[in-house]
């Protein structure tokens, strides 16, 4: 068997990692010339870092990312909601991880290009098409450079190639653009001193404004951290159209962030002079897609954002991606019939994510800060008198089970 991937994020590498250790021949084709360390800071939940070790990449992570330890769900003024342990800290048998998107995904094409050889990871090739009968598909691509057409033959076509999916808008022309919730997300990271120990992870505020600051990796003097920050202000109405195309690298509006960033106040960390000090801050709007009522179509397959693309919450969206790489080389592996792996890998993914994107589109587990700022805008002295601690409890641990992140928890007694 052969299979064809496209699309080299962080998905689509991790599918061809998984697949070569099943034995299943398979290349990667990026439309990209290059594949730069694009993005900031995501998070690697228990669930998800189970099936990077499997792949022998355990002691990577360490060397690029922060094994996060406590979670702090604070009020946008500041007070603490929650606060829950990560990771080994919270009895996982593995830990919980913030990492530089972009580092993440180098070191898994290093991975592909050790393992599968330097040849199998093909830049510059941009999905135009595919057709397909009983005996395999063809697949059609544009070169970058020359724009000739190129066709590749497999026995599969597992498209990972992000929101803008070229091969979800052949197999639904219909769909239209993304969907935005009228949030605009700007980011950053630049190198900060440690606070909380140097593996914490702060969620200050609600959906409509929210800031985000947390490790995502050794800094360049003692005592720091390379520390990514979000900040997501609701600036338009769910629905409407983006302001902008979703791209991790376009450049971000510091006037108008400047008009949002002072809301937020965060004991912990100066976040108003770590936005100041950080010299790339990028401008994304906060977008996903209705789920589809299928991914599989004979020998094709979507997955990762060009599957089920979901809004940036409860640290899901690079997460359910490694897992959809796993489902995928386990169900190819357990079926003789490419097409019935499909379907089977269809019916093993498809729900859980459609799930987690409504929920998402909900709040996540950000709910417990909405829920609170609903009874309490102004801020609160005592918690106990706003809302039971064991209602937010229920919230987190509630998303947290529909995400599957409650797997591989073991009794700290």
């Amino acid at each position: 068997m052969k299979v064809v991937i496209a699309g080299a994020g962080i998905g689509g590498l991790t599918a061809a990692l998984r697949l070569h250790r099943e034995g299943i021949e398979c290349a990667v084709y990026e439309q990209s010339s290059r594949i730069g360390e694009l993005g900031v800071g995501i998070n690697a939940l228990p669930h998800a870092v189970k099936e990077l070790a499997a792949l022998g990449l355990l002691d990577r992570l360490d060397e690029i990312g922060i094994r996060t330890r406590e979670l702090f769900y604070t009020h946008r003024l500041g007070q603490v909601i929650l606060r829950r342990p990560c990771g080994l800290a919270a009895g996982f048998t593995l830990p919980q991880y913030c990492l530089h998107r972009g580092r993440l995904q180098n070191m898994l094409l290093q991975a592909v290009q050790t393992r599968l050889g330097p040849e199998a990871v093909r830049t510059g090739h941009r999905l135009t098409g595919f057709d397909q009968d009983g005996r395999g598909v063809r697949v059609h691509f544009a070169e970058r450079e020359s724009g000739e057409a190129a066709t590749v033959a497999g026995d599969v076509l597992v498209a990972a190639d992000g929101i803008h999916s070229a091969a979800r808008s052949l197999l639904f022309p219909e769909e239209g653009p993304p969907r935005w919730n009228g949030v605009l997300m700007w980011r950053g990271a630049a190198d900060w001193p440690e606070f909380g120990g140097g593996a914490s992870m702060i969620v200050s505020g609600g959906t409509a404004a929210k800031l985000v600051i947390y490790p995502i990796g050794p800094g360049r003097s003692a005592g720091t951290r390379l520390t990514n920050w979000a900040v997501c202000v609701r600036t338009g109405r769910p629905g409407d159209p983006p302001p902008e195309r979703q791209d991790w690298a376009r450049p971000g509006d510091r006037a108008e962030l400047a008009r949002h960033v002072g809301r937020f106040r965060c004991p912990q960390v100066d976040h108003v002079a770590l936005a100041e000090a950080t010299e790339e801050i990028f401008e994304f709007p906060m977008c996903d897609r209705d789920p589809l009522p299928a991914w599989s179509h004979g020998r094709v397959t979507l997955l990762g954002d060009a599957a089920h693309p979901m809004y940036p919450m409860g640290s899901n969206g690079a997460g359910q991606a490694i897992l959809d790489a796993s489902s995928l080389a386990a169900q190819l592996t357990q079926h003789a019939d490419p097409a019935e792996a499909l379907r089977a890998y269809e019916a093993d993914r498809l729900a859980a994510t459609g799930e987690i994107v409504l929920r998402n589109r909900r709040g996540g587990p950000e709910n417990v800060i909405d829920e609170v700022e609903r009874r309490a805008p102004d801020g609160f002295d005592r918690l106990e008198d706003v809302i039971d601690a064991a209602a937010l409890e229920a919230i987190v641990s509630g998303y947290a089970q529909v995400s599957g992140a409650s797997q591989q928890q073991v009794n700290r007694a």
